[in-house]
């Protein structure tokens, strides 16, 4: 460039004053000489009408003279910096002063090209406010997005914002692969004072102060790399502000990343936790659940371990129990991995814990920690119950962060409610289970009823039914009405332990054979030894909820299983101490029951009369009436015990039962008071007479 210092007017006012000078010389002395030196000034290199009133050089960003003005230059010397444009044409336009080039000699630059702008995912609004979203990065079969800090010419007071959009559900993460920090070196506007340049990420969908999660600064920030900035909505905003400007771009050098996880919960989330979840019964009765589909967790940690816990939280007005149906385990085998998975609680594996807490102690209730072949059910014995996923830190990342396959899915949901009674019976020599509950009827029935009759929910109970040791245990359905005639309404299924499928179903479609239900021997029951109680037996009612709708009575009884010697006759010496077994019942099932639980109205020894024959219907016939103490009044009529079925409620015992079993002590002394009273009102009545008497003959009347 050349800097033109002085208007063609100047110059010969310049002139004009030597000539007069040196006229005066020579009048006044003939020797004397005068000089009259004239200087250009240097101007610097400047930019802007005010400086360049005469040569000057104009670049425009475009393709014209119509494009953006970068900025008009004028003054002698070296830029200190190279002008970028925002595309692959610039416009250079050199306008000189009227009054000639004089000493100057023009212009010199060199022209050059610059790496463009990578290919951003998003839509872009007016100069460089960006919209990128996650459909927009779906669209482009990329895993993450990228923009670039602005590397070309911008005017001063330039706001460049990006909005980084999720769908509903998702969260945003942002981080820099590249990221530096320089002072601002080729301002078009200078500025003294700090944060000329600024970067500010905030957690929201706009410039919300209260929202900010970092800002970089130009003069006192430190920049950061490969750190995660994560935002707790489906948005975050970055906005880039430079009070200066820039001919050659921002100070501010950085190469982001973005993408988006899926961060939908299917209960409460936990406040302060990783991944923590509650279901409440009354908010979240019911659905599937698995690991969290956020793979962003197995990043956070540090290398510590990842726990996720599922709580399970129910009010017994509503619900008494959890149920947690576990349909898939699919962690991923390590291979350098020494720690096998065959003690699940102990070992350090990735692994799935259900438990729960009784007395302020954790029950563990089940471990996963390798596939498994079918779903498994766990139970609550409370209202409340907890999951939790354990992912192993020192892998976590490698294995299961951006894996978008679950490592475990499961099913949960609440039950047994207030219609269902208490949840655990037994153990007892008998009992009934009654459905619906009398007691609980007027909390759901009536006008102070928590649920419009039109709103009953399905119902479904679980009910444990503990069992002696040494019995075995005989289930009879002795009523049942169910409204209507099909196993979808109602369905009472019976689950012995550790055993998936039930032992067998009674629907209103089968009711006929619920009255000849099997025993279930104490080896059925999975007793483990002779001492001890076998595990308990699930008993499962579902169907409508409605109450009056479906009503049932399950009478259970439990059984002594006759001993038998090796070569297959009974162990009588067995028997001597009773242990319970006073009655033999009728058939082939070799089975007794205890004294008092003959005639009380219910028939507890199982009905065989159609498996067995009549000689093993009659065989007990003897032994039984012995027991009683009646074979002395049919031992003189064999042949009438040949054709006799002695079940537990039969006359024969019943009528002499009664007799036997007479409160005739109580008998006696009701009738003892009765004639004490009697006694005192005769006595009391005479007196009265007697007084009355007295008073008439006074008077004499």
């Amino acid at each position: 460039m050349k800097p033109s210092a002085l208007t063609l007017a100047e110059t010969l006012q310049v002139v004009a004053r030597k000539l007069q000078r040196g006229q005066s010389a020579e009048r006044h002395a003939d020797s004397t000489t005068c000089e009259n030196v004239m200087t250009c000034p240097i101007r610097p290199i400047g930019s802007g009408n005010e400086h360049c009133p005469f040569d000057w050089l104009a670049v425009y960003d475009g393709r014209d003279e119509h494009s953006p003005l970068i900025g008009k230059f004028c003054g002698l010397g070296k830029f200190p910096f190279s002008i970028i444009g925002t595309s692959q044409y610039m416009y250079v336009e050199f306008v000189t002063s009227p009054a000639g080039p004089l000493l100057n000699t023009g212009f010199h630059f060199n022209v050059g090209n610059w790496p463009g702008h990578v290919e951003t995912a998003g839509i872009k609004h007016g100069i460089c406010d960006w919209l990128l979203s996650s459909d927009s990065l779906k669209d482009s079969s990329a895993s993450e997005g990228i923009f670039l800090s602005i590397a070309h010419w911008y005017p001063p007071n330039t706001s460049c914002s990006y909005h980084i959009k999720g769908r509903t559900g998702e969260i945003v993460r942002l981080y820099f692969p590249s990221f530096r920090i320089n002072r601002i070196e080729s301002p078009i506007l200078k500025y003294d004072g700090d944060c000329g340049e600024s970067l500010t990420i905030y957690d929201s969908d706009r410039t919300d102060p209260a929202r900010i999660i970092k800002t970089f600064c130009d003069t006192f920030s430190r920049p950061m790399e490969k750190v995660d900035f994560v935002s707790t909505s489906p948005s975050l905003y970055v906005q880039f502000e430079s009070k200066t400007g820039s001919y050659s771009g921002s100070s501010l050098y950085y190469w982001a990343h973005y993408d988006f996880f899926n961060n939908t919960r299917f209960g409460d989330p936990v406040a302060n936790t990783l991944c923590d979840e509650v279901m409440y019964a009354w908010k979240h009765p019911g659905g599937k659940i698995r690991s969290p589909m956020n793979s962003l967790i197995f990043k956070r940690t540090g290398g510590s371990d990842v726990r996720c816990q599922y709580k399970f939280i129910t009010d017994r007005r509503l619900y008494a129990r959890a149920l947690i149906e576990v349909s898939a385990v699919m962690f991923k085998e390590l291979p350098y991995n020494n720690n096998a998975c065959t003690r699940c609680h102990e070992e350090r594996v990735d692994k799935l814990v259900i438990w729960e807490e009784r007395e302020k102690f954790q029950n563990n209730l089940a471990c996963f920690c390798d596939n498994i072949p079918r779903p498994v059910r766990v139970i609550s014995s409370a209202d409340q119950m907890n999951l939790e996923m354990i992912v192993q830190g020192q892998h976590a990342i490698t294995s299961y962060f951006k894996n978008p396959n679950p490592l475990f899915e499961a099913y949960y949901e609440f039950a047994h409610g207030p219609l269902c009674g208490p949840i655990t019976l037994g153990p007892s020599p008998d009992g009934e289970l009654v459905y619906p509950f009398k007691k609980a009827l007027a909390l759901v029935t009536g006008p102070m009823a928590a649920i419009p009759e039109h709103h009953y929910r399905r119902e479904k109970c679980i009910w444990e039914l503990k069992v002696a040791a040494q019995r075995d245990l005989w289930l009879h359905l002795e009523k049942a009405r169910f409204g209507d005639r099909t196993c979808d309404s109602a369905k009472i299924e019976v689950y012995l332990a550790g055993r998936l499928e039930p032992r067998f179903i009674v629907c209103p479609e089968n009711i006929s054979l619920a009255r000849d239900l099997p025993i279930l021997s104490a080896a059925d029951l999975g007793a483990l030894a002779s001492d001890q109680e076998p595990l308990p037996v699930l008993i499962q009612y579902t169907g409508d909820g409605q109450p009056g709708k479906n009503a049932f009575r399950l009478v259970w009884t439990e059984l002594f299983h006759l001993p038998r010697n090796p070569d297959g006759s009974l162990a009588a010496s067995l028997l001597q101490d009773g242990g319970g077994c006073d009655f033999k019942c009728p058939g082939n099932t070799e089975v007794c029951i205890p004294r008092h639980l003959l005639c009380n109205g219910i028939e507890n020894c199982p009905n065989v009369t159609h498996i067995s024959t009549m000689a093993e219907l009659t065989r007990h016939i003897v032994w039984n009436l012995e027991q009683l103490g009646l074979w002395h009044e049919h031992k003189d009529n064999p042949n009438q015990l040949r054709e006799l079925i002695l079940h537990d409620e039969s006359p024969e015992i019943c009528l002499k039962e009664e007799l036997n079993t007479l409160p005739y002590g109580k008998i006696f002394l009701f009738t003892l008071g009765v004639s004490a009273m009697m006694f005192l009102l005769i006595t009391i009545l005479c007196r009265m007479c007697r007084r009355n008497q007295t008073i008439i003959k006074h008077t004499g009347y």
